[in-house]
């Protein structure tokens, strides 16, 4: 049903030019992707942090008062107000900061394989919502414009923006979708009715589980008539959360959409959901095991180990998509799936 390309990983952080020369990059993963002039283009989640010092922990963070301007914060190792259990973040003083801040860049290739990746920053932080950073896009082409939601990450919390464009050369923003806290956001291809409809995961914190919900819209901006989905379930692959991938894919049988879940080790794996074609709300069919599972050392070897994170894809024609996705938190990769087999195997 999938098959991972051979050339895995795709695109590393080795390959990556950083953003400015005292800047190291960590991560190149979660690439939104799509068709554009002919080639394959991705947008990949970028994270850097500054070059570390001995017996410092660094990150950075946008600058107010400089507009697309970061700036550094460094922290003694030894400082009682330090606490730094988790690499992906830290606490100071009662503040919590990223180690990392990201940017989104465009890689394209001809053969959805072989990628030449930007050596400056496609897409970065600039607004208040964004002072973390920009993270996980994913992108859908709706009347002539690529439109592409990510999560904005600050102290405020972490939404869903929405920004447009038609050439990934400048970007129209359009705002936030869904405020504080939720992410796992994905646009429908097309309207259902006179709406246009999007996944989304609000983050529970004091009672409920991360899960997947539906809202729906009759511009792309306001969003309401909201819909549970489904959620995580206890004892099973995806216990912990639930979350969507990249765009469904619309079949004479419903809409298949490739979603993740991950358990209490923070394993994340992919799996499938079938929903109906008028009432997507309603769900047909739900894998009972993984669809998709990390294995290979790319998956299981990272800055987070055991992680398979879809957020993109490309449909080849004939039931064939290709899936990039990103492994261990840590680098790009691809993967072919068959769009029948996958029906079968639900049992659709």
């Amino acid at each position: 049903m999938i098959k991972r390309f051979d050339c895995n990983p795709l695109i590393s952080p080795a390959d990556v030019k950083p953003s400015s020369p005292n800047m190291e990059v960590l991560c190149a993963f979660n690439a939104g992707a799509t068709s554009f002039e002919g080639k394959t283009l991705l947008l990949v989640r970028v994270a850097e942090r500054p070059i570390p010092e001995e017996g410092f922990v660094s990150t950075a963070i946008l600058d107010p008062e400089n507009s697309g301007a970061y700036k550094v914060l460094r922290v003694k190792r030894n400082d009682p107000d330090l606490d730094f259990t988790d690499p992906r973040v830290f606490t100071y003083k009662d503040t919590l900061y990223l180690t990392s801040i990201s940017h989104l860049r465009v890689a394209t290739s001809d053969d959805g394989r072989n990628f030449t990746l930007a050596d400056t920053p496609t897409f970065r932080a600039q607004d208040p919502e964004e002072v973390y950073g920009v993270e996980d896009p994913r992108i859908v082409l709706i009347d002539g414009w690529y439109y592409m939601n990510y999560s904005a990450i600050s102290l405020r919390g972490v939404c869903t923006s929405l920004a447009r464009t038609q050439d990934f050369q400048g970007f129209e923003r359009l705002g936030v979708m869904f405020a504080p806290d939720n992410k796992d956001i994905a646009l429908f291809p097309e309207k259902i009715g006179d709406r246009y409809y999007a996944f989304h995961r609000p983050s529970m914190k004091q009672i409920g589980s991360p899960a997947m919900w539906l809202a729906s819209s009759d511009n792309l901006r306001d969003w309401g008539q909201h819909h549970y989905i489904m959620g995580p379930r206890p004892g099973k692959w995806d216990s912990e959360r639930v979350g969507c991938g990249a765009e469904p894919i619309k079949t004479e049988k419903g809409w298949l959409q490739i979603y993740h879940g991950s358990n209490h080790n923070t394993r994340y794996c992919s799996g499938a959901v079938l929903l109906d074609l008028d009432e997507p709300w309603k769900v047909i069919k739900r894998c009972e095991e993984p669809l998709f599972e990390p294995m290979e050392p790319y998956e299981t070897q990272g800055l987070v180990p055991n992680v398979i994170f879809n957020n993109g894809l490309v449909d080849r024609g004939q039931g064939q998509v290709d899936l990039y996705y990103g492994g261990a938190d840590t680098v790009t990769c691809g993967a072919r799936m068959d769009v029948n087999a996958v029906l079968n195997w639900l049992g659709a």
